[in-house]
């Protein structure tokens, strides 16, 4: 049987992490989402959760590798979304 909890919050993370406000941060984490959520038990996604708490300047610092991740967020899921393999970006000249 599925948790309608936890299924709730997957949908919820994906959607935030979808729409952050930066085209970039929503590339990043709408991405990362895509990839890796579905697979996530409740504690990846209480670190994912936790994630999106941050500012998206932060993130996309952490991410691409310029600045560490503070304690509570390093370790083998921030490793997953500094890999940036997961991305699919626009052709260009769209929107």
């Amino acid at each position: 049987m599925r948790d309608v909890t936890t299924e709730a919050a997957r949908r919820r993370a994906r959607w935030r992490a979808h729409h952050r406000g930066l085209r970039e941060a929503d590339l990043v984490l709408g991405g990362f989402a895509d990839r890796h959520l579905a697979a996530m038990g409740r504690d990846e996604l209480a670190w994912f959760e936790a994630l999106l708490a941050e500012a998206d300047h932060d993130i996309l610092a952490w991410a691409f590798g310029l600045s560490p991740p503070p304690p509570e967020l390093a370790g083998p899921l921030m490793e997953r979304l500094r890999a940036l393999d997961y991305l699919a970006l626009p052709a260009a000249g769209r929107p």
